[in-house]
Formats: C-alpha cells, structure tokens, sequence
C-alpha cells in the first residue's frame, strides 16, 4: 500500500521547519558555539518549580477546568492589569494553552473558516503560515523592511487587506528579528482593524523582554496590543511562561479576549487536549505572583549581551540593527557574498558556529541570518572570535 498517498494533501504540502532542519547538521556537529535555538540559558528559577512540586506532593495530578485552574486564570488577569493596564473577566476572558503555539492554533482555527485570508508579517516564527492552512485559511504574507527596523506598517498592511481578509496575526517584540512596536505603531494597527472589521491576534510572548521601556524602572509598565480597552472586542492576546520566566518545558500559554472567541477556542481545546497540565499550572501562578525580579535579572543579562553582540557584529562589517526585544538579532550577510544559506552552513561546518538562516522565516528573511544572544557572555565572546575569523 502507498501510505503517503494515504496523507492528506493539505498536510503533505507543508514544508518542515526550516529550523529544525538546520539543527539536525548541527546535532551531528562537536564543538559547536550555538546561536541558534531559541530558548533561554536560564533554568527556571527554583521558586516557580517548587510550587510545581508542592503541587505533586498535594497530589494535583488530576484534570483541571477546560479554561485552566482559576488560580491561574485570576493570577493571569492581575498581572495583566498590573504590567499592561489591560482588563479581562477571568471567568470569560481567559483560557489557558499547552504553550502559546496552541494559543494561536485555537485562536486561526475558531475564527477561520475555509478560504478566509489571515494577514501575517515576515521574517516571522515559522509556524504562522503552516497554522493558517492547517486552518484551510489562506495565509497573506505582509513583508516588513530593515529600512523601518522590521515594524508592521499600517502603509503595508492596507496593500494586502481585501474583503477575504478575516484577522492579523503578528508577533512583537518580534522572532527572529527583534522588533518592537511603538504605543503610536499598536494604535495605527488597531484603527487599520476596525476601519477593515478584523481581528488582532496578537502573539505577545516576548512582551516582556523589552529593552526600550524605563530602565529607570526595574519592572516597568508595557504596553500591548490589550491596554487599549476601546479595542478589546476586536483583540485576542496570546502569550505564555516559555521566552520570560525560562519556562519552556513546562508547556504553558494562555489566551485573552472576547467571551465568544474564547469559548469557541474552548471548544477545539476541550476536545482536542483536555487542559493545560495541572503541575505546570501551579508553577504559572506563582511566576505571575512572584516572577516580577526574575524576569527583571534576566531582561538585563540578555540586555547587556545584546550591547556586545550588536556593535561587534557591526563592527566586522555585519550589518546588525539594534533590536528593541526578545533575544534576538538578525545580522545582514548580503556584503559577504553569500546566501544566509551558505553562510550559516559555511560558520558551522569550518568554523563551529551555529546561526539560522533568515530565509527560514520567511522569502524576505533571505541574505539575512538570525543569532540568539540567549547564551552566556563568553560564548558569545567566542563566537564573534570565529565570525571575524571567518570573514577575514
């Protein structure tokens, strides 16, 4: 029997990761300095899994609600309120993910029917388009430029908007390139969705690794696409404990917006996982209690590597825009002559230095290359000594 005829079509069209199939050289690869993998050096700090702990030794190894434990959901909408001036109704508004990954499929899958177009930016995480067709809505890529520092403009969004369109689904402080938005940009996007009736699904993951926001402040107010209550019907926030508290085991995300999107996206939750794993819940609600000096003590590690990486690249001849956010940079290689392919395969395979090709995320990602400063100072320090190398 031909099994993969037995795949769907809609299925076997989707290209793999282009991430992971880059780390699969790597993994075969000694002595590797990694830029590459986005995931926090920092272990979870102890306070935040010890309640995940306590949580085991109590015996919470059972189910939760389908929209998570209202410990969780009540802590998620103080902390909200209180870093972002945004408001929801825990009961209503809020569902807790396995991950923002699922947030966002549950969101484009209960807004989405087939053949609605959902706007999106590039360079961007490269699950955004395959989750829109596995939706069967059709993705609309919006490029964003490294003249405007990869912000989403309003200018470039009203040249893809048409009466198919149903939703905008962006991510800043933005993977792979840094970017973050301004209060004056969020604004602007909001007017462009209800002048056009859509949705924002807004992918706010790295929300609070911003380098941009009072340093004066330890743990400063942000903005969102949330804090701005005359919009709240037409936005659904999608953030999780992955990037900010090094919680990426964990698996845990949730969701905030309208009652009647939310319960939709209950639905397809309820019946396809059940609820968000107990353990982990019990640690979320302690990162959003207590996490605020963690989260503080890493975005100002993370800062300072991005002050030595940034300048150092720039100096080599890279040309590297200072990113504003999240834990990453994206590095023009267009002046080496090579493509962000052959660059990156040509730093790892003769110089032991992993890095991601910008194309990865997308067609205008190419002559670009992604490197996450989410790694120690000195192995940093020693990758920029092999890039130099190299280039000379």
């Amino acid at each position: 029997m031909n099994t993969r005829s037995r795949v769907a079509q809609h299925v076997a069209e989707l290209p793999k990761s282009g991430i992971r199939k880059f780390f699969d050289i790597v993994a075969q690869s000694k002595d590797i300095v990694s830029l590459g993998v986005g995931e926090p050096d920092f272990d979870t700090p102890w306070h935040i899994s010890r309640a995940a702990v306590t949580c085991l030794e109590d015996g919470g190894t059972h189910y939760t609600s389908n929209l998570g434990t209202p410990a969780l959901r009540q802590a998620i909408a103080r902390y909200l309120k209180r870093r972002f001036a945004a408001t929801f109704d825990w009961q209503k508004e809020i569902l807790v993910t396995v991950g923002v990954s699922e947030a966002i499929d549950l969101a484009i899958r209960a807004l989405c029917s087939p053949g609605d177009e959902v706007l999106y930016h590039e360079p961007c995480f490269v699950s955004y388009a395959p989750t829109i067709r596995l939706a069967h809505a059709v993705p609309v890529c919006v490029e964003t430029r490294v003249e405007d520092e990869f912000r989403l403009t309003v200018a470039a969004l009203e040249k893809k908007v048409t009466p198919k369109t149903k939703a905008i689904l962006l991510n800043f402080p933005c993977n792979p390139t840094g970017a973050v938005l301004s209060r004056t940009d969020i604004e602007e996007i909001l007017g462009f969705a209800k002048k056009h009736d859509l949705i924002v699904l807004a992918d706010e993951v790295y929300s609070e690794l911003n380098y941009e926001s009072g340093e004066a402040e330890s743990f400063p107010l942000l903005h969102s696409f949330a804090s701005f209550s005359e919009y709240h019907d037409r936005v659904v926030l999608l953030n999780g404990f992955s990037k900010s508290w090094a919680m990426t085991g964990y698996r845990l995300g949730y969701a905030c917006g309208p009652e009647d999107i939310i319960d939709a996206m209950m639905k397809i939750h309820q019946y396809g996982i059940m609820s968000a794993p107990t353990l982990s819940q019990a640690a979320g609600v302690e990162a959003m209690d207590h996490g605020d000096k963690d989260v503080d003590r890493m975005r100002r590690e993370y800062k300072k590597r991005r002050d030595f990486l940034v300048p150092a690249l720039n100096e080599l001849g890279l040309k590297t825009v200072m990113p504003k956010g999240a834990f990453y940079i994206f590095s023009d290689v267009r002046s080496t002559g090579l493509t962000d392919e052959a660059f990156a395969l040509k730093l790892l395979k003769e110089f032991g230095v992993a890095v991601v090709p910008g194309s990865a995320f997308g067609a205008c990602g190419a002559g670009f290359v992604r490197m996450s400063y989410a790694t120690s100072l000195e192995k940093i320090k020693l990758a920029v000594e092999r890039i130099a190398k190299m280039l000379r």
